[in-house]
């Protein structure tokens, strides 16, 4: 029997691809496209993508907005986000495809669990857009199912701006210290917010690791898919696996 190639679930901010400005920057999701074409190669890439570029359906809800609607239109900007990453990874070299959880059959495959595995088997990148397909869910809880369903080995989560998980938030408490391992019972327990605690949950209840890391500096993306120790581990207390 062949050996399994390591199967990973990146998540990656929709704020990254804008470069701090509305809409997609091709500078930044291009270099970020070839760090993940590179790690593609020997490793089964999986990508949920945000859409904090676009819209982002909580924010718009405390404006006012139905919060049904404000996070149907956030899953169509992850959607354009995933699209501009396919476009950017095909230039790389990688193959690709793109699923959607809202059926948009001219531009994405509907989401399949099976077919993502066999797309990742066959060496493709596939990124998964339009969140759960379904309103109150974060594209951070849904990064964690989808890790769940297609078996991958670790949620990899490329934070924008900060390199790992810490004690208090960075750019307020200059007092604040990264913390390499935690347990998802301790960062739920002290509130720490560096992703979704719906999310956390997930992954605590499922055993499914997660390693929190910083897309800067350049090769930090590859390095990560590739099984290097980056940022923070969160986990059940073990070690991750590693295949």
């Amino acid at each position: 029997m062949t050996e399994r190639k390591r199967r990973v679930m990146l998540k990656l901010s929709g704020e990254a691809f804008g470069g701090g400005a509305l809409g997609v920057n091709p500078d930044v999701v291009g270099a970020l496209a070839k760090e993940i074409a590179d790690a593609a190669r020997t490793v089964e890439v999986a990508i949920v993508v945000g859409g904090g570029n676009f819209f982002r359906g909580a924010e718009l809800s405390q404006r006012g907005m139905d919060r049904g609607r404000a996070d149907y239109m956030g899953m169509l900007g992850t959607v354009m986000n995933s699209l501009a990453l396919q476009d950017f990874l095909e230039q790389a070299g990688a193959e690709t495809r793109v699923q959607s959880a809202i059926s948009m059959t001219q531009v994405a495959e509907p989401y399949i669990p099976r077919r993502a595995e066999r797309h990742l088997e066959k060496g493709r990148v596939v990124i998964f857009g339009a969140g759960a397909g379904l309103p109150y869910f974060s594209t951070d809880t849904v990064a964690a199912q989808r890790a769940l369903e297609i078996d991958a080995e670790v949620v990899l989560v490329a934070k924008n701006g900060v390199d790992g998980v810490y004690s208090d938030d960075p750019r307020t408490n200059p007092d604040a210290h990264k913390i390499d391992r935690i347990s998802y019972q301790e960062a739920l327990q002290r509130g720490l917010k560096v992703v979704d605690s719906t999310a956390f949950s997930l992954c605590m209840d499922n055993g499914m690791p997660m390693q929190v890391f910083g897309m800067a500096p350049a090769g930090n993306v590859t390095a990560a898919i590739l099984g290097a120790d980056l940022g923070t581990i969160v986990s059940n207390g073990e070690q991750p696996s590693t295949r």
